[in-house]
């Protein structure tokens, strides 16, 4: 996990075209900046940065169910729940499914666990556009390959 350029994702464990579900892993840095003013003494996980990398998971879920053809850009939570404080060096295991997608939106439920404990939990709604240049869908296409997002089964369909 790359805290201070929000690459929130570590890696792309599977995701389930047909179930329209995707499962990822991070870990949380033993050291960064953020945990110098969040909190001196007592580190903890923002949950402002829970809620991104919940809204990361979904968004790599709805790139590969549109084939790299829409950047989903997030709109709005509903129903967020911060459940439990995360602490450097917690594995997380983030899940996202979606709820609804078309007219240019989609809806997906997403959640965190750490140690098989639900930490955070939201409904997340996006929308969702053209990449807004080739250059900036190649940048997205390099860190899908940094995190393991299965590019091969987009070839396959």
């Amino acid at each position: 996990m790359r805290l201070e350029y929000f690459q929130l994702i570590d890696r792309i464990i599977d995701i389930d075209y047909e179930g329209r579900k995707l499962r990822a892993e991070a870990i949380v840095p033993t050291t960064s900046t953020i945990f110098e003013g969040h909190f001196p003494g007592h580190p903890l996980m923002p949950g402002v940065l829970l809620m991104e990398a919940m809204a990361q998971a979904s968004g790599w879920l709805i790139i590969g169910l549109t084939k790299f053809t829409r950047m989903p850009f997030l709109a709005a939570f509903k129903e967020a729940k911060l459940r439990s404080f995360v602490k450097p060096g917690a594995k997380l295991l983030l899940s996202a499914a979606i709820v609804h997608e078309g007219s240019g939106f989609a809806v997906t439920t997403a959640e965190i666990r750490v140690e098989d404990r639900i930490v955070c939990n939201a409904e997340l709604t996006f929308r969702m556009v053209e990449f807004p240049s080739p250059e900036f869908r190649t940048s997205m296409e390099k860190v899908a390959a940094a995190i393991a997002f299965p590019m091969q089964a987009l070839a396959h369909d």
